[in-house]
């Protein structure tokens, strides 16, 4: 993917981010893999927000939905394990 910086909230955050994901089982690590090397992109019917699917390090297949908020920069808004695509 085309971006330079992933903003993650503060950690210890109850409403960050990094929280967020690690509610659903996953850590910075398992997004910024599937961000680094996604299966797919697409929008999100739900949002219209960016997101990319693909592998963590483990095998779990996962959905990021991102903010862009520069030319350069994205946020992670959440990540989530999906079924794998037939």
């Amino acid at each position: 993917m085309d971006y330079l910086r992933i903003l993650w909230d503060d950690p210890d955050d109850p409403l960050g981010n990094v929280q967020h994901i690690g509610e659903h089982g996953l850590a910075i690590e398992d997004v910024e893999d599937v961000l680094e090397n996604p299966s797919s992109q697409g929008i999100s019917k739900s949002t219209g927000r960016p997101v990319a699917w693909g592998y963590t390090q483990e095998g779990v297949y996962i959905m990021v939905v991102y903010e862009q908020i520069d030319e350069d920069t994205i946020r992670v808004v959440t990540a989530y394990e999906v079924p794998e695509p037939r």
